[in-house]
């Protein structure tokens, strides 16, 4: 990520803090789902003017980062990332059930992939007698290869 997306991204992540607001409530004021709102604020996505702006204004935000969240990212490897006990368990289920995803997208809908471009992510949580659920749901449109 470029240095000035991580910069705003630390900047809204000490305003959200000090001001006491919640990811809903930033993305319901900007009018995108929470997921993409979180992605995008982090970094990972470029902000509409119209919506950094938005975002400028309710955190307070530098020029700079207002800016910065516009930019096209640099969408690279997870890094140190990797190694938060959250991110890892991400890793750990897609290594032990990635490839039975794929033998079962490959067999539901032939030789293709799951998009992560055009993508949708749901996160919530499913109350369990056992202990709360979380739920994440990973959407995404499927594209052929197409020889």
């Amino acid at each position: 990520m470029n240095e000035a997306k991580a910069k705003a991204a630390e900047e809204i992540r000490a305003t959200k803090q000090r001001e006491g607001l919640s990811w809903a409530e930033i993305a319901e004021a900007i009018g995108k789902p929470k997921e993409w709102t979180v992605s995008a604020l982090l970094g990972q996505h470029p902000v509409p003017e119209d919506a950094a702006v938005k975002v400028g204004e309710l955190l307070g935000l530098s020029d700079e980062s207002v800016q910065a969240l516009q930019r096209q990212p640099y969408r690279t490897g997870l890094g140190d990332a990797a190694n938060d006990p959250t991110i890892y368990r991400f890793i750990e289920a897609i290594n032990v059930y990635g490839p039975a995803i794929k033998e079962l997208i490959h067999e539901e809908f032939g030789d293709g992939i799951m998009s992560a471009i055009n993508f949708k992510l749901d996160v919530s949580r499913r109350p369990d007698p056992s202990g709360d659920r979380v739920v994440v749901t990973l959407d995404g449109k499927f594209l052929d290869y197409n020889w």
